[in-house]
């Protein structure tokens, strides 16, 4: 719909204009405009650039049976008889109009109904003004070219026959002297030698090129290819034959790090799958190293607590890690992925990860301190009257224990209420030192007897404590509830 809106706009804007403009005599259509003028190229002149307006162009009837790369309207069109066997490029990069269609043809009769349709390019339809086909020596093939919707223009035209790249055969791969190692090619035309392996991916590689580098030092390297028509693949191979290698790495779409000894010559393989070709660019390079880091939970532990920790390691060469080792500075160590560990004592401890990539590269971590501490009090006591009178203002007593660390206490005092669980009457907040056992730090809290508690005869009170900032390590002995209390009218 939003293709048809702006063909019928722009057509809309044209026509417009031609209203403005003073009528004047109809330029001759160019000389190639139909099938049967089709200018013919001479395969040794290639490559050639070809220069024609196509304003006064036209499309003939048997045209609008092909909308490979949408319809075109005015089109010229070239014939070839390759004396080679390869790829044929043809390309309306440079023309004065954006809306370019360029269409190859094989000719497999003598007039447009033996035209075999092989591949179109039009940039709002699959993105590019270039054509590549496989072509066979000595056979003939039409290239059409034309606009979309804006009426045409200066079209020009390059066409070409694509080498392969000069390092595709294992013979002829390219050297790497010295890294990091940047080379580009084009592997539209790209081939695959009889008894050359695949990649690591299926489908078979069918367009690939090769490389060797020959360390004078052991170490890593690291391999990738970028490509943007597609995924492509790197193997790395030990071996000085076709016939003799063996694989010791391969990613598709992905960098590949290997270990590799000095004096030891190793072979790249850069390949697409299936027919798909274009610019590629190969890199070979020394990895950087693997950054180790970890986290770990809960973030203030007791010795009541048992940690997780969490390995955060990772490797941007994306080799991935043979070995992981854990310190936990108490002594204790770990080598998997995500250990528990327990401290027996509260204290700092200095806790690192040490990893080891596949390839040999290894990283330890920045230290990271645990702070163990265990924080605990105990609501040991609540001291109430055995009876009490309604309006009757009586003490009742929280009594807290605590040996660990000074503390600032909250406690709640709450009591008994019928059919609605528990009642809050007060909060008391105060410091809690450290004392000796069975010692304890008193709450008192003032509490006038009501009317209900006479109705009900009874009142129970429950205490609840709660240190202010750091966890307790036992909250079970926080909560504390009392022997009931007589109430009398």
């Amino acid at each position: 719909m939003q293709t048809h809106l702006l063909r019928t706009l722009t057509i809309a804007a044209l026509a417009a204009g031609a209203l403005l403009v003073p009528a004047t005599a109809n330029a001759a259509p160019p000389a190639n405009d139909d099938f049967a003028n089709a200018t013919v190229i001479d395969p040794s002149s290639l490559p050639i650039s070809e220069d024609v307006s196509t304003a006064e162009a036209t499309a003939e009837g048997f045209e609008s049976s092909n909308v490979a790369c949408l319809p075109a309207e005015k089109t010229v069109w070239y014939s070839i008889t390759t004396s080679t066997t390869g790829v044929l490029r043809a390309d309306a990069a440079a023309s004065s109009f954006s809306d370019t269609i360029v269409r190859i043809y094989k000719q497999t009769g003598s007039d447009p109904s033996g035209l075999n349709f092989l591949g179109c390019a039009n940039p709002y339809y699959n993105g590019t003004t270039q054509v590549n086909v496989a072509v066979e020596s000595g056979a003939t093939y039409y290239i059409q070219a034309g606009d979309w919707f804006s009426g045409g223009g200066s079209l020009h035209l390059t066409v070409e026959m694509v080498p392969p790249p000069a390092n595709d055969n294992f013979a002829n791969a390219a050297a790497v002297a010295s890294l990091p190692y940047t080379d580009n090619i084009d592997t539209t035309a790209a081939t695959v030698e009889a008894g050359e392996p695949g990649l690591c991916t299926p489908p078979p590689s069918e367009k690939t090129a090769w490389y060797e580098f020959t360390p004078t030092a052991s170490g890593s390297v690291s391999a990738s290819v970028g490509a943007n028509f597609a995924p492509v693949g790197v193997g790395a191979y030990t071996g000085s034959s076709l016939s003799g290698l063996t694989q010791v790495a391969c990613g598709y779409g992905q960098r590949v790090t290997l270990h590799v000894e000095a004096g030891t010559t190793y072979h790249f393989q850069v390949g697409s799958f299936g027919q798909q070709g274009g610019p590629v660019q190969f890199n070979l390079e020394v990895p950087p190293p693997p950054v180790a880091g970890f986290f770990f939970y809960p973030s203030d532990p007791s010795i009541f607590d048992t940690l997780q920790f969490q390995d955060q390691s990772y490797d941007p060469a994306q080799a991935g890690f043979s070995s992981e080792v854990w310190n936990f500075g108490d002594g204790a160590s770990a080598t998997n992925c995500c250990p528990t560990h327990r401290y027996a004592a509260d204290g700092e401890y200095s806790v690192t990860i040490s990893v080891t990539t596949t390839d040999g590269r290894t990283a330890t971590s920045v230290p990271q301190v645990v702070h163990v501490r265990t924080h605990d009090v105990t609501i040991s006591k609540v001291l109430v009257p055995q009876t009490a009178n309604v309006g009757q203002t009586r003490t009742i007593t929280v009594g807290l224990t605590n040996s660990r660390y000074p503390e600032t206490v909250q406690v709640q005092l709450l009591k008994s209420v019928t059919g609605a669980g528990w009642q809050q009457v007060g909060v008391l907040t105060q410091y809690v030192p450290v004392r000796a056992a069975n010692r304890t730090t008193n709450f008192d809290f003032n509490y006038t007897f009501a009317p209900d508690d006479g109705l009900l005869g009874k009142v129970n009170f429950q205490a609840v404590a709660a240190i202010q900032g750091p966890r307790d390590a036992i909250p079970g002995d926080n909560t504390f509830i009392s022997l009931p209390t007589k109430v009398n009218h």
